[in-house]
């Protein structure tokens, strides 16, 4: 993810299976934490039409029920991975055409997921178990529906031969403040995806997808790595092909061929900017001493020749560095130069940025040899007429168009990327 004038978004713009954790016995509950700035938009009148026209108003109090039922912080732990896990599939199946699509919203839409998430993290929160819960007991459970309902902990690559396994990844919708409504391709595509098989010139290809935050903590924190190591080191279930996906510039898709260690400092979705060195968490494998830049090995040249639909690909190479031995930032049309320091990779400086960086970084440790990198979607604008956030309709004919046929022509570059994958 990286910044764009034109719609004033900051753009960018995978980790170990973490065994369950039994619950201490506790003397007395703790209070619950506050709500984060993500969950304080849910009340908005936005984000409450888009859960009513998307069917997805009952998730949050369903889930309240199902943890009033809760007896024992382990029952509470199962209904917050079986209820996240509901959600994810039910986002899934709902943007792939089964079952109700509910509402008035295109089953495209990647909205609703997010904020019924939200709704379901904010539930856990403000629960008042009716037994001796921990404040990290409590993060713990919370953690669980992040995880559960982003994909992240029921990704399902086939093993042996035969197929190819492709995994990929989107975005939260973001930049919320500005525009409650918007919603991100890459989080659309990732749903619609998710489970397929795409037919592609050198046979089936297996595409399973997850969804990441739009958070620094939670990259520090090596949510990235813990999702993508166990399919990235070997095993019959290693990736045959990986791609990091998010909105980036208007009207053009970009293969993005570098990436920077650097994060620029731009507000994320809980209102928290770090502006660093991009901080490689413990206990995950890296290439020491971290590197500033990591490239792409996604066949970018057979990419941007091939017919994928109505927008332009680009193989995108600018980047801004510190030139060995200079103190200003500049501008290289054609990739960094031996030595620099980094400030933006092609795909700016924001989270985008940061998990191509952090997933080409890991694939470097491991010595993965799959094509792998980043692919930036166009930017999703809402139809003219209706670009006024105060008073705009949550969904238009022309969004709905533009989103659609994103996806599209995402599946499209994944399977021209698939088709030119060779397994090791």
């Amino acid at each position: 993810m990286r910044p764009n004038g034109k719609v004033l978004m900051s753009l960018g713009a995978a980790l170990l299976v973490c065994a369950a954790t039994p619950f201490p016995a506790l003397a007395a509950p703790a209070a619950a934490p506050q709500v984060t700035a993500e969950e304080r938009r849910l009340p908005g009148p936005v984000p409450q039409e888009i859960l009513r026209l998307g069917g997805f108003a009952d998730v949050a109090p369903g889930f309240g029920r199902d943890l009033t039922a809760a007896r024992t912080p382990a029952q509470a732990e199962r209904v917050a991975v079986r209820d996240g896990r509901r959600l994810w599939r039910r986002a899934v199946d709902r943007a792939q055409g089964r079952g109700p699509a509910g509402g008035g919203l295109s089953r495209d839409d990647d909205r609703p997921l997010y904020w019924a998430r939200l709704g379901m993290t904010r539930t856990l929160r403000e629960w008042k178990p009716a037994f001796p819960l921990s404040g990290k007991q409590r993060t713990e459970l919370i953690e669980k529906v992040e995880r559960s309902s982003r994909g992240q902990d029921s990704i399902d690559l086939p093993p042996g031969p035969g197929v190819k396994r492709v995994l990929i990844t989107g975005f939260d919708p973001f930049q919320l403040d500005a525009d409650a409504r918007r919603s991100n391709p890459s989080g659309a595509a990732a749903l619609a995806l998710d489970g397929t098989t795409i037919r592609t010139a050198d046979g089936p290809a297996r595409v399973e997808a997850v969804v990441f935050p739009v958070r620094w903590a939670d990259f520090a924190d090596g949510t990235v790595e813990r999702t993508l190591l166990p399919y990235f080191r070997p095993g019959p279930r290693r990736v045959d092909l990986f791609t990091t996906i998010s909105q980036g510039r208007p009207g053009r898709f970009d293969v993005e061929r570098s990436n920077g260690a650097w994060r620029g400092g731009h507000p994320d979705n809980a209102g928290v900017s770090r502006t660093e060195t991009v901080p490689v968490p413990p206990g995950v494998p890296t290439v020491r001493p971290q590197p500033q830049w990591t490239s792409t090995t996604l066949p970018y040249a057979a990419i941007t020749a091939a017919r994928t639909g109505p927008y332009p690909v680009y193989d995108h190479t600018a980047v801004t560095e510190i030139p060995a031995g200079g103190t200003a930032p500049v501008v290289r049309p054609d990739g960094p130069t031996p030595g620099s320091t980094a400030r933006e990779g092609g795909g700016g400086d924001y989270l985008s940025n940061e998990i191509a960086y952090r997933a080409t970084l890991l694939r470097d440790a491991v010595r993965l040899r799959v094509p792998g990198g980043h692919l930036h979607t166009p930017v999703l604008e809402f139809g003219a007429g209706n670009t006024d956030p105060a008073n705009g309709r949550v969904s238009d004919p022309e969004f709905v168009r533009n989103r659609l046929a994103i996806i599209a022509q995402t599946r499209s570059v994944i399977a021209v990327a698939a088709g030119g994958a060779i397994r090791p």
